[in-house]
């Protein structure tokens, strides 16, 4: 079954369902359903209305949604543009989708984003312990920098359960 959506960039409107996508898709039970939890690693929400308000007013940043044929919002990403660089951050697939290419064909929207917006690599954090989904990122290009970054002592972002790093992957275009 080929299934039919469509990548495009968030409007104010889409913030309750991406709010809803995103906290549904790393945090408490629901996000079991898919293999990119943090529910294990993390409580509290992974983002806010606020949060995700202030991107979309921003000129420097975006969520792309991707959103399937009966318009509902089923992934999206969120890109950040930096001197040269693309920040990429947030990659949510509905749990239920997971593992179905929707992740792939959203990553590859992102990486033409950057490409449009004449950006030379896409840079990202992961938590270091997530490493089914750092090697997932490796697949398809992305490669360590051996940078890594503390995760934030921020209630916004979440509450670790344990001490969490972020190593950073970056991918030439």
């Amino acid at each position: 079954m080929t299934q039919s959506f469509k990548i495009l960039p968030s409007q104010l409107d889409d913030i309750p369902a991406l709010v809803k996508l995103v906290n549904s898709a790393y945090r408490g039970e629901s996000s079991k359903k898919g293999w990119t939890t943090e529910a294990d690693l993390l409580d509290g929400s992974r983002t806010d209305a606020a949060s995700l308000t202030s991107i979309i007013q921003s000129t420097t940043d975006t969520i792309l949604k991707c959103c399937d044929a009966s318009d509902q919002i089923i992934a999206c990403v969120y890109l950040q543009e930096q001197y040269k660089k693309i920040y990429l951050g947030m990659l949510t697939v509905a749990p239920e989708l997971q593992a179905g290419g929707i992740g792939k064909s959203l990553l590859a929207a992102a990486e033409q984003y950057a490409i449009d917006h004449h950006a030379e690599s896409i840079l990202m954090t992961v938590i270091s312990v997530r490493k089914e989904l750092i090697e997932w990122y490796e697949r398809r290009g992305y490669q360590r920098t051996g940078e890594t970054k503390p995760f934030p002592h921020d209630p916004r972002f979440g509450i670790p359960k344990q001490e969490l790093v972020f190593v950073v992957l970056d991918k030439k275009l």
